[in-house]
Parts: C-alpha cells; sequence; structure tokens
C-alpha cells in the first residue's frame, strides 16, 4: 500500500504522529513507577507502531530513520522505537507466530526501562561510560525485567527476552531456529539493538551509516549463521529509506523505497557534486546497469535543507501511479 503525502500539513501531520508515538513511549520508560496499567500501554503504543506502518512501511521507515539519526532528545525511547520497528518487521520475515512477534516486539520497547534516564544522558557525553555507569549497563537486562515484573507484566517470554537480550550465545554455531523461542527471540533483539545503536548519533561521535552497520553486523555476527543480520538487511535493505546515499555520478540521493534488491532501491536525487540543491528532487530507481549507489552517507554529510515531505509526495505518487486500481 501506498500513502500519498499530498500536503505539507499532512507530512507533518504524519511526523507528528511518529513524534507523539516516540514522546508517549519517553513517559512510559522515564516513569513506570507512576504509569497505570504498564503492560497494556505498552502494548497500545505497539499497535500505534502497527498501524503507522501499515499505512506504507516505506514512509514510516523513512520517518523513522530521519528522527532516529537526527536528534539526541529522548535517545532511549527512539532507539527503543527503532528496535521495535525492525522486529516487527524481522517477525514477519521469519514468520513468527503471533504471541512470540508480540512478546519480541514489546521486550524492544522496554529492554532499557532500568537506565533510561541513565542512558539518556550517556547520549550526551563525550567521554566513555565511567565504572558506575558501566556497572549498570551490566545490570539493566536483571533490572529491566524485574521492573516488568513488579509493574505487571505476566508475559514470561516477554520477560525472558529482556532478561537474556544482552548474554552471549551459549550455543554459537546451533542454527537460529533450533533455539528454545526465549533464547532465539533474546538474539534477535540483541543484533537489532546493536544494529540501532550504531546508527545514531552521540555526543562524542556520529552515527555510522546504515549500510556500514549492516556490514559489521554481518563480518562479526556470525553467531547461529549470521541469519539474524541477513534478516535485517532483507528487510531494510542495506540502505533504508530516509538515508542518503552518493551515486555513481557522484550526486547525492535519499533513499524513498525498499526493493526486491536490498542494494537498489528508490531514490530521490537531492543535489549536484557541486553542491547545488536540485529543485523539485528526481526520482530514480537505481540498478546495476545504470546509476547505481557508490556508498551510504550520514545525514551530517548534507548540510542543505531538504524538502522532505515534496520527495515523499512525489515517491508515493510514483509509486501508486505503477499499481493497478
Amino acid at each position: 500500500m501506498s500513502l500519498i503525502v499530498a500536503s505539507p500539513d499532512e507530512y507533518e501531520d504524519l511526523l507528528g504522529l511518529w513524534a507523539d508515538l516516540e514522546s508517549g513511549l519517553a513517559m512510559l520508560l522515564t516513569h513506570p513507577d507512576s504509569v497505570q496499567e504498564f503492560p497494556l500501554r505498552a502494548q497500545q503504543y505497539d499497535r500505534w507502531l502497527q498501524e503507522l506502518l501499515k499505512q506504507d512501511a516505506d514512509v514510516g521507515l523513512y520517518l523513522l530513520f530521519q528522527l532516529a539519526t537526527n536528534s539526541l532528545v529522548g535517545y532511549s525511547a527512539s532507539h527503543a522505537l527503532v528496535c521495535a520497528v525492525l522486529c516487527h518487521l524481522i517477525a514477519a520475515d521469519f514468520a513468527l507466530p503471533e504471541a512470540q512477534r508480540n512478546s519480541l516486539v514489546h521486550a524492544a520497547l522496554t529492554m532499557n526501562v532500568s537506565m533510561t534516564e541513565m542512558q539518556n544522558a550517556m547520549a550526551k557525553q563525550t567521554g566513555r561510560p565511567t565504572p558506575e555507569q558501566q556497572t549498570a549497563i551490566d545490570a539493566h537486562p536483571l533490572g529491566s525485567a524485574q521492573i516488568l515484573k513488579n509493574k505487571g507484566v505476566d508475559d514470561a517470554l516477554w520477560l525472558e527476552i529482556v532478561e537474556f537480550h544482552h548474554a552471549e550465545a551459549s550455543a554459537p554455531n546451533v542454527p537460529l531456529s533450533m533455539l528454545v523461542p526465549a533464547r532465539r527471540l533474546a538474539y534477535i533483539l540483541q543484533v537489532v539493538d546493536r544494529y540501532a545503536a550504531m546508527i545514531s548519533p552521540r555526543e562524542s561521535r556520529e552515527g555510522r551509516s546504515a549500510a556500514e552497520s549492516a556490514q559489521d553486523i554481518l563480518q562479526t555476527g556470525v553467531d547461529h549463521g549470521g541469519a539474524v543480520g541477513q534478516a535485517l538487511i532483507r528487510v531494510v535493505g542495506l540502505c533504508p529509506p530516509g538515508t542518503f546515499v552518493q551515486l555513481d555520478n557522484d550526486q547525492i540521493a535519499i533513499v524513498t523505497r525498499r526493493s526486491k534488491r536490498v542494494n537498489q532501491p528508490a531514490v530521490a536525487v537531492v543535489m549536484e557534486p557541486t553542491g547545488a540543491v536540485i529543485r523539485p528532487p528526481v526520482l530514480l530507481q537505481t540498478t546495476q546497469d545504470e546509476v547505481g549507489i557508490r556508498a551510504a552517507l550520514l545525514s551530517s554529510a548534507v548540510r542543505e535543507r531538504i524538502n522532505h515531505h515534496l520527495i515523499l509526495k512525489l515517491s508515493s505518487c510514483a509509486t501508486s501511479a505503477t499499481v493497478p486500481a
């Protein structure tokens, strides 16, 4: 399904829905003690997430990656939301049973509830974690699981995924499908957690490009055959919607939609090699035979203001025009 973002107001409204979801999640994670019916609230945010993705998953990813790579505000909630969306997409790719998918996404939303404020603070500090912070990081899987129990979470799988999402693989050579559900789902979350952390900026460093992060996951995530890293690339591509790329002809583009080929997404060309902004943006389907992608870029590499509403409008209209009525 393609969602046509027809006006600037519609774009701002849609971006606002994602931002509101992120803000609500931030309140849930920052002040769990004051939240009534905590499990129900987490489930409501999951349904909200699903509804936004159901409208148009590519537009949702575009907006999500823009939020994740351009702001340090509420890092912990932003990170949790990215992880939850990626887990949702991987669950569909793996055809997980609905109950397992739900437990996995709920765990992604809440895995850092015991260190939310510290995680936000660490995103703004320039140095490495202090010994006290490292101790809290090491303890947070158990701490988060305990908070969730105290707040009424009775889904044993949800709790186990949170508890084990940083555990070392006990049987790294065993295929992922052969692991018990809790360990399999915890490993999925562990890989997603790492990928999302790499693409997000900190005060001490810029985020890494999505393509570089994906390659790192594939090269080092050899446990269980690298199945999760491969699935991650299948569901979002090497360069997900909302991320910038340099084309073979040195033009700069932003990815608008995934394609069946993970390295050949649809893009909108926004800048000439000279740095001149292209108005309006030019839509292009990258291919190996014509203009392809030379490199993924960080959003900080593009300092000109980009008209994201117009890009999404053009992309959505073009996609809808190719779909039979």
